[in-house]
């Protein structure tokens, strides 16, 4: 294939897709020209390996064998390492970020910004320590790097020290999605817990959008989840069983004392209805859910767990009747 055209990579990667589509995701990832074989086990490995190679022969591509790297228990792959632990970043880029002078023009800034957010997943609440930074790109803005946009910089270098292994993300073990807001960002976390404890999956975070920054806060929380929800779709949607969801609810109350529901609330509950979790206050650990007899009596009904959707369907049909705090109905519990 010729070098240079714009659609040459797209062609290619729809090339290996076909090639593999049988394989993909249960023995082999592959972008472009990086194919990665993996397995539970050194004999299974090999057979895999076997195929793999064997597959691309019957298609007339052949791998190089100094680029290849066999029987590997951790590889570098697109700029991560990754292991039977799970993933972490590749040590190399991390101490270029270490070692990056401070900006001096927004050039520079953007740079450094564009490569450090390769690594956001690593890092919790990374919006919220980039804050001072970002605000520097705002048009017109003058380019004064000071002690805030310093002191931002240096963190975020820190950061990328103490950064954790994250996960192999496994459907089959509990989930923990933990969510919060504050007045300008949005931040959430993945975790799973296995039998050596709670270990996270991934961390994100994003700031919020001009008409964002105008919600009410019971909104900005709710938005938290729904945003948290939207990111990690795929692997709360594989879940064999509910999922938990951490966040500081007391805002939420309002929602007990609305018998309408905005559109915007509306769409976000239509959005929730495909999801099965339990909503617990991060303090306390109280689940939302664990409300007065008659109302436990309708969750019942309708199978065990609720839908998030009945959640707040719940707190707005008894409103009327319930009138009771997050710190009453924990005592009550």
């Amino acid at each position: 294939m010729p070098f240079g055209l714009t659609n040459a990579p797209a062609s290619f990667q729809n090339l290996v897709n076909d090639i593999f589509a049988d394989y993909l995701d249960i023995l082999v990832v592959v972008y472009l020209d990086d194919i990665m074989v993996f397995s539970s086990s050194l004999d299974e490995h090999v057979k895999h390996v076997a195929s793999v190679l064997q597959r691309l022969r019957d298609n007339n591509l052949f791998a190089k064998a100094s680029k290849c790297v066999f029987h590997a228990s951790s590889v570098e792959y697109l700029g991560y390492v990754v292991s039977s632990d799970g993933l972490k970043m590749d040590s190399s880029k991390v101490q270029q970020i270490l070692n990056w002078p401070q900006p001096k023009n927004i050039k520079a800034l953007q740079s450094f910004l564009g490569f450090a957010n390769f690594y956001h997943c690593f890092i919790k609440n990374y919006s919220k320590k980039i804050s001072a930074l970002t605000s520097l790109l705002k048009k017109d803005s003058p380019f004064i790097f000071n002690e805030e946009a310093l002191s931002q910089f240096q963190i975020l270098k820190e950061a990328f020290t103490t950064a954790p292994i994250l996960s192999h993300f496994n459907p089959s073990l509990p989930t923990i999605v933990e969510t919060d807001a504050s007045d300008y960002a949005l931040g959430a976390v993945l975790s799973q817990v296995n039998d050596s404890g709670k270990h996270p999956i991934a961390f994100d975070s994003c700031k919020l959008l001009p008409a964002e920054l105008n919600y009410e806060i019971h909104d900005k929380e709710l938005l938290g989840i729904v945003w948290a929800l939207k990111r990690w779709r795929a692997f709360l949607l594989s879940l064999s069983d509910s999922f938990e969801v951490l966040t500081d609810h007391c805002s939420l109350q309002y929602f007990m004392s609305s018998k309408v529901l905005t559109r915007r609330q509306a769409r976000w509950e239509e959005f929730l209805s495909e999801f099965h979790f339990i909503l617990t206050n991060a303090q306390a650990g109280w689940p939302l859910y664990q409300m007065p007899c008659h109302v436990r009596t309708t969750c019942t009904q309708r199978g065990g767990w609720i839908s998030s959707a009945r959640i707040l369907k719940i707190f707005i049909n008894f409103s009327s009747e319930m009138k009771f705090s997050s710190q009453d109905s924990f005592q009550e519990s």
